[in-house]
């Protein structure tokens, strides 16, 4: 009987121990789950960012305010998608509190557009290699009965000091801000995946303003050079700016007014099976697997 008893006594030893040190692999996976900084990939409105969020893995809904964060992973890697709502306060907004909350490693800004330049169409992608505040301006000055010139407002930045920006002549520039070198070459190795238009380097405008005035977007494309316009991105971009986190925008054309490109909503979720893929190479530059 005390034979039986210890065998009973070392089976159950044995089953503790399996099951101690299952439960520390566990933990050691969960730990290093965490400890890895997520990428976060933003989308404004629910056709700009919900597809993506149906491609994560054990995904799991947080609210802060009204911003909504899809966590989960691709390829065991986390991935946050944040739905900013539109516009540059929204974003500037959900973008801090992403930062703050989450840590992340990288930010993608992503989303449609409208088109700036005449060589691009519908389903094109623009890779922000550059993105900038086309909504912070200066007037000339003018008195009453004078008209407005929209044509001779000047460029305004914002970052250029702490004093008033309409009275520093260093104001008086446009500020960009740059794309991160890795974002940008892990968009560049995927382009190929997109074949329902082109993906080329680009400058993406924001600002809360829907131009709809050919002549005043062909203004932005000479002024600015840019390639697109949107009302989230350069927002998203400087507030990534100031955590020192890095960012890249992409945009697909929804339509281009300067060429007749039709509105497509369509674009959104062609836009987002391109990021996914972008997604998914920055992973191998983080894992090295």
């Amino acid at each position: 009987m005390k034979k039986y008893a210890s065998l009973a006594i070392i089976s159950i030893l044995f089953v503790s121990l399996l099951a101690a040190c299952s439960s520390s692999e566990e933990a050691a996976a969960e730990d290093e789950e965490s400890a890895q900084q997520p990428i976060i990939v933003q989308g404004p409105m629910p056709i700009e960012a919900e597809k993506f969020a149906e491609r994560l893995e054990d995904v799991q809904e947080e609210k802060s305010g009204s911003f909504v964060f899809y966590k989960g992973t691709v390829n065991d890697y986390p991935v946050i998608v944040a739905k900013t709502g539109k516009g540059m306060e929204n974003t500037a907004a959900a973008t801090a509190i992403a930062i703050e909350k989450y840590d992340p490693a990288a930010i993608i800004n992503q989303g449609t557009s409208g088109g700036h330049d005449p060589n691009l169409h519908v389903y094109d992608i623009v890779l922000g290699e550059r993105t900038t505040n086309i909504g912070s301006l200066k007037t000339g000055s003018r008195e009453d009965g004078e008209g407005i010139a929209p044509k001779e407002w000047i460029p305004m930045d914002l970052m250029a000091s702490e004093g008033s920006a309409g009275e520093d002549p260093d104001a008086e520039n446009i500020r960009y801000f740059e794309a991160d070198e890795e974002l940008l070459a892990a968009a560049q190795a995927v382009k190929d995946v997109h074949e329902k238009g082109k993906v080329v380097e680009g400058t993406i405008g924001s600002a809360d303003v829907w131009n709809n005035e050919v002549d005043r977007i062909q203004w932005f494309h000479e002024k600015y050079g840019t390639s697109v316009e949107e009302m989230e991105g350069a927002a998203g971009a400087q507030i990534a700016k100031a955590y020192d986190v890095p960012f890249l925008g992409i945009r697909i054309l929804s339509n281009n007014k300067v060429n007749g490109g039709e509105y497509d909503p369509n674009t959104a979720e062609a836009n987002q099976a391109y990021v996914y893929e972008v997604v998914k190479e920055y992973i191998t530059t983080q894992t090295g697997e």
